[in-house]
């Protein structure tokens, strides 16, 4: 597997869990977590501007209607009339505008939840001893339009090196019919210090609702 395609995976599943970053953990001044007093740690500071800032968000006027249509209110969920994300999806992470990494590839894929109080958390395909829980909070930006600031804790691909906490975010739009998402996403890995940036990845994210008569 392509180096760059290897580390933009593991940034992408939302935290570093990459070889290329655990072998070089010493020399990033990544602590091993066995040693009690190593385990600190602070939020970015500075984060990059976000190239997915950069999308055009889409006029409300146009959509303000459908979103109060009440014959669509008896094939939802109750919450969803209050927060039309609301719900269980599963969403897929894509390679786009990153030098060496082909666009188009695969980054991550799971399961995100969207809660009516403005908080998200996301099931990563990460493996599970790196840390694949992570959480967000979120806005809107129009009627069907979102904007996602999501945090994570990395570790190296066995558990017992924290590499630093990684910042997502995302730029969404929900289509009209509720059952689906995309938009783009912009992710950055920092040090234990929260400053250091160890990487960062971008791209395409797309989502699928999944409802209790889902296959």
């Amino acid at each position: 597997m392509n180096t760059r395609l290897q580390t933009a995976i593991v940034i992408t599943a939302l935290g570093v869990s990459a070889v290329t970053l655990s072998t070089k953990a010493n020399a990033c001044g990544i602590p091993d977590y066995r040693t009690p007093s190593s385990f600190h740690w602070s939020l970015p500071r500075t984060l990059p501007n976000s190239a997915a800032a950069a999308v055009v968000e889409a006029s409300a006027a146009t959509q303000a209607s459908a979103a109060a249509n009440s014959a669509a209110a008896s094939a939802v969920n109750p919450l969803q009339l209050l927060e039309p994300i609301t719900g269980l999806w599963q969403v897929t992470f894509t390679s786009k505008g990153n030098p060496g990494i082909p666009d188009g590839a695969q980054l991550d894929a799971g399961f995100v939840t969207w809660h009516a109080d403005g908080t998200e958390i996301m099931n990563s395909g990460r493996a599970p001893p790196s840390g694949s829980f992570c959480m967000g909070t979120f806005r809107h930006t129009s009627v069907y339009g979102y904007k996602l600031n999501h945090y994570t804790l990395a570790w190296d691909p066995t558990g017992t090196v924290f590499v630093g906490p990684g910042n997502v975010r995302e730029q969404l739009q929900l289509d009209r019919s509720g059952n689906s998402y995309s938009g783009t996403f912009v992710i950055t890995q920092f040090g234990v210090n929260g400053t250091t940036v160890l990487g960062s990845v971008t791209g395409t994210v797309s989502a699928q609702r999944i409802t209790p008569d889902t296959n």
